[in-house]
């Protein structure tokens, strides 16, 4: 007789990487066991004119009554989260709405069959030739970046594109990449953008032009690096599909590669479905003309993609139901990802009602006294690094550092410029990758990319982007 113990399979618990839900949590409540640890501090203010906004006084920073945060604020703090606004741009809810209308319109357009058998006729044109993609889109985005600055801006572009790159042979994080690292890498090689250098540079004193030759070579060399590294990862995956980093994975994009795409898939494109992709063209570049060069923001590029949505739904005849269904639907398939966007910001929350943001940037302050040019710049570099993770804002980062950093650095005898500079990489660096940072998750989140894989992906390229901005930053101060 057969012991019945001995044939039963033993089960072993594997470790599951927690979602990004659960990592943002865990840092809020890291950052109020903080506030009862880190002693609470502040900084005078005073109105800056040119900023139009507060910033810190160099010098005045005292402690302050201690407020540490409990569990209650800390549920507290992914509501208040939403409501928060990045200095100079939209608050998390406006940011979150924006996804969710979105979501509305690619339910409405995906239901015609319209972009399935769009991406069918594409890829019989790009075959042979789909790597070409990588590049030239990277290079849209990073001037994007580096000249508005765009960020939120991109989410759009993700349920646009990912089918697309699925389509060509290779996987989501070669998606993801291609428009994150794209416009992330013209954000830290930033030159004209008005939410880094420019606020960066007013606050620092000086003009925003100082300092461009270094950024615009940092831009150069990153977008190289970055295109370089992609393409590499995208060839292996398209040769051999088990060589990606998501091999292992149930792929929740299901979209036919090239070598399954037919001529009669092609072939089948109705009158309303080629004017359904002319509609969405169209919408997308309505976007990026408006935020260019009319100023529109989360407002005005919602009712955009909602009014785009009806007018699909008019052009097809689908009617009311069924147009309603699907644009509930499809903002439902975002939801997460407008989740994330409010938790993210909460962390930066809990951190400004502890009254700990201001010790951190003292401490780091304090840190530089008394290095050489070099080592001053360096270091500064690696404090806007820490700082970045804590507030992601680019232009909340520049307020909030630059008033107390920029005349430190005549003290070191370093130029300003190479503080902005040293502030916008490492801020551009860390949004890569930061956790706290609401476009990098929310755009993990729509591509299906866990955040574990995702910086499995990157590590080796971030070793490589800081290496080149210390070496930048170190020979311009020996040079100057």
């Amino acid at each position: 007789m057969t012991d019945k113990t001995d044939s039963a399979p033993t089960k072993t618990r594997s470790f599951k990487f927690p979602t990004a839900y659960t990592i943002l949590f865990a840092l809020i409540a890291l950052a109020a066991a903080a506030s009862w640890v880190v002693p609470a501090g502040q900084y005078d203010r005073i109105e800056s004119v040119e900023l139009g906004q507060e910033v810190p006084v160099p010098g005045s920073y005292k402690p302050v009554e201690a407020n540490p945060q409990g569990v209650v604020d800390v549920f507290l703090a992914p509501i208040g989260g939403f409501y928060d606004s990045d200095t100079g741009k939209a608050r998390a809810i406006d940011v979150a709405l924006f996804v969710l209308i979105i979501g509305g319109f690619l339910g409405v357009v995906n239901s015609t069959g319209a972009i399935e058998k769009g991406i069918a006729r594409a890829m019989q044109r790009l075959k042979g030739h789909e790597i070409l993609m990588i590049p030239i889109l990277m290079a849209l985005f990073a001037v994007g970046g580096t000249t508005i600055g765009m960020a939120e801006e991109t989410l759009a572009f993700y349920a646009l594109l990912i089918p697309v790159l699925i389509a060509a042979g290779y996987d989501k994080v070669v998606a993801v990449a291609v428009i994150l690292l794209g416009a992330g890498i013209g954000v830290l090689g930033s030159t004209i953008n008005p939410f880094a250098t420019v606020i960066a540079s007013n606050a620092a004193g000086i003009p925003f032009t100082d300092g461009l030759a270094l950024r615009a070579i940092l831009l150069v060399l990153g977008w190289t690096a970055c295109v370089a590294y992609v393409m590499r990862y995208a060839a292996r995956v398209k040769k051999d599909p088990s060589k990606s980093i998501l091999a292992d994975l149930a792929s929740p994009v299901d979209t036919p590669s090239t070598d399954e795409v037919t001529e009669t898939d092609s072939d089948n494109l109705s009158w309303s479905q080629f004017a359904v992709l002319g509609i969405f063209i169209l919408t997308f570049a309505v976007m990026i003309w408006g935020v260019s060069s009319q100023g529109w923001w989360m407002d005005k590029m919602s009712a955009l993609f909602l009014f785009a949505a009806i007018v699909v739904a008019l052009v097809t005849w689908m009617g009311e139901e069924k147009f309603t269904g699907s644009f509930v639907s499809g903002a439902r398939d975002l939801l997460g990802v407008a989740l994330i966007i409010g938790i993210a910001r909460g962390i930066v929350v809990i951190m400004d009602a502890g009254k700990i943001t201001d010790t951190i940037l003292f401490a780091g302050a304090d840190l530089l006294s008394g290095l050489s040019p070099v080592g001053f710049v360096n270091v500064s570099f690696g404090i806007e690094l820490v700082l970045s993770f804590f507030v992601p804002s680019s232009s909340g980062l520049a307020v909030l550092t630059m008033p107390i950093m920029a005349p430190l650095a005549d003290f070191a005898q370093v130029d300003r410029s190479l503080v902005v500079t040293a502030y916008q990489s490492a801020n551009g660096l860390v949004n890569l990758i930061n956790p706290t940072f609401a476009v990098v998750m929310g755009a993990l989140a729509i591509g299906g990319v866990p955040y574990n894989r995702w910086l499995r992906f990157m590590w080796p390229l971030l070793v490589l982007l800081t290496v080149l901005i210390m070496a930048g930053l170190s020979i311009s101060v020996i040079a100057a």
